[in-house]
């Protein structure tokens, strides 16, 4: 058997990068990661659209829609005001859609692209970086900070540390203002709070959301990603082998090892995986993506961005890392439009139609009758038969309104209220009425009846049934 192939055995562990644990201080529940910068294709992505988003929330409490703030959720008066619209706790089947389409959406990317929302849009995410860049920019690289936590307490480490941690109340201290801003007028709120006027309740919320931003983007960071983020947990349902997750090309990659940067790594029998471990130090949660795909990746292209680089000072093509699926690495056809994706976008269509119908279908003008609870009817003194209601009206609109108010159902009838009202926008106005009849006027002892409510121009009008009381 001169020709027998000899069968060469290939070691099958993966060495699991993981943080450090032994000598971590005893306040952090594991090693802290330092994250190495890196640039390139996803990451300037990642920092416009986290540029773009961050500007986006600072900016809009600031735009004003007439007299009034563009978005301000009054949460006390419960009026929340949209763009012009006027919505009412009434209005919360809006929201419920809303919700749906928002959760349906983020299935369907999540089935094709996996974790993008938590890489490149999560709060969670876009605060973290900011907070690394406040930290790199004051104490240095990743090696810098990292030897900086390592030394003694001196003069120099206690300034750079009193800057960031500074840094980071203000950056926080300002979120928590705009974030409180949605609900409450932020321009008498930023005067007020840095002029020590703010209400006590103000300024408890103000601290909570600031010690919450603080803490999450300053100290927990990927804890939040791995132990509290639901969406993590049940990511992978929605993951098959046609999602594009940031994979390692195993097949390509390994065996893995360093090499000089000139020879062939086919005569050295390696792939090309040079073993630089550049694509875990980027990592902002801590993995090594050579692993395979894990929950605790955000999906972010980091790791891409860090070994395309290395490929590129190697002479080797790009793409090692990259976003791929599993399809793909096994040489078949990636199908984008498949049953699932389809059920999503559909799904997803239904609930656009419904809120689009239901927005457009609303009425800026609600309309309730309450009847008087003590006496159903009385007699008056010229012997007719009176019932009381009482009538509530609710402007929605973003103008004044002139109402006026019309009984019908009863061929002859005494009014007695005001039939025509003024309520401001956005205003819940009560209005007392009583109608009389002649008792020989009414042939039973209840009758139906309608009260409507209409402005001037009549394009908004409510009605409602109720009943007139004769008694036996």
């Amino acid at each position: 058997m001169k020709d027998r192939i000899d069968v060469k055995n290939i070691p099958t562990e993966v060495k699991v990068h993981r943080p450090a644990t032994e000598g971590a201080p005893q306040y952090n529940i594991r090693s802290r990661i330092y994250v190495r910068a890196v640039s390139g294709l996803h990451q300037l992505l990642r920092r416009r659209m986290g540029i773009f988003f961050l500007g986006l929330f600072a900016l809009l409490p600031w735009l004003k829609w007439g007299d009034r703030q563009a978005i301000l959720l009054d949460i006390g008066n419960q009026e929340f005001f949209v763009f012009g619209m006027t919505f009412w706790p009434q209005d919360l089947p809006l929201l419920a859609i809303v919700s749906i389409i928002a959760a349906f959406v983020l299935f369907f990317v999540t089935a094709i692209y996996g974790r993008v929302w938590c890489g490149y849009m999560c709060p969670q995410t876009v605060w973290t970086f900011m907070f690394i860049w406040v930290e790199e920019k004051i104490e240095g690289s990743a090696n810098k900070r990292k030897k900086l936590d390592s030394m003694p307490m001196s003069f120099d480490k206690a300034w750079k540390k009193t800057a960031k941690h500074t840094t980071w109340w203000i950056i926080s201290l300002l979120t928590s203002l705009t974030f409180i801003g949605y609900f409450t007028p932020i321009d008498a709120l930023f005067i007020d709070f840095f002029t020590l006027n703010a209400t006590t309740a103000v300024v408890i919320w103000t601290l909570f959301f600031a010690a919450a931003t603080y803490g999450n983007a300053g100290w927990m960071r990927e804890i939040m990603c791995l132990h509290i983020c639901p969406y993590a947990r049940f990511q992978s349902s929605m993951f098959d082998k046609d999602t594009y997750t940031v994979t390692y090309d195993t097949a390509r990659g390994e065996k893995r090892g360093p090499r000089p940067r000139k020879a062939d790594p086919k005569e050295l029998g390696l792939g090309d995986c040079i073993d630089c471990n550049l694509c875990v130090q980027v990592c902002p949660t801590g993995i090594d993506i050579r692993n395979g795909l894990q929950y605790e990746c955000i999906n972010c292209g980091a790791c891409i961005d860090a070994c395309d680089e290395t490929m590129e000072k190697m002479n080797y093509p790009k793409g090692l890392i990259s976003y791929t699926t599993e399809h793909s690495l096994e040489g078949k056809p990636t199908h984008t439009w498949r049953p699932k994706m389809l059920g999503y976008l559909g799904v997803t269509i239904l609930m656009c139609a419904a809120f689009a119908w239901q927005l457009t279908a609303r009425v800026p003008l609600e309309f309730s009758i309450e009847r008087d609870r003590n006496v159903l009817y009385r007699t008056t003194s010229e012997g007719l038969i009176e019932n009381t209601y009482t009538l509530q009206i609710v402007n929605k609109s973003q103008t004044d309104q002139t109402y006026t108010i019309e009984v019908k159902g009863l061929n002859d009838f005494t009014f007695s209220g005001d039939s025509t009202i003024f309520i401001k926008a956005g205003e819940v106005y009560k209005q007392p009425i009583s109608v009389a009849v002649d008792p020989y006027d009414l042939k039973r002892p209840v009758t139906p009846i309608s009260i409507s409510v209409s402005n001037e121009s009549g394009e908004d009008t409510a009605t409602q049934d109720s009943r007139f009381f004769k008694g036996s």
